[in-house]
């Protein structure tokens, strides 16, 4: 079995959730953002080409647009932090 295959099926099985590609300066503003709405966040790196990529790229398996510089982005997973304060737990 592919060993990134394996690796998004752990990632789901631990709750977390794939939400977009991106290198900086928006994937720093992006990890504050989500983790300032009370979200965990993971970040995996863009499988290198000949490797096939099964963390789909929007909506496809193309990372054409990625070649050469995959080093430089992250796939930007969430899940919400159990230890987070919730709205509910605001008004008790």
């Amino acid at each position: 079995m592919d060993t990134h295959e394996s690796r998004l099926e752990a990632l789901e099985r631990e709750g977390w959730t794939r939400q977009f590609v991106a290198n900086e300066p928006r994937l720093s503003e992006a990890v504050e953002l989500y983790k300032e709405t009370g979200c965990e966040v993971h970040l995996e790196p863009i499988p290198p080409k000949g490797n096939p990529s099964v963390f789909p790229m929007m909506g496809s398996e193309c990372t054409t647009c990625f070649e050469g510089t995959e080093d430089q982005y992250r796939i930007i997973f969430t899940r919400q932090n159990k230890d987070a304060i919730s709205d509910d737990d605001l008004f008790e």
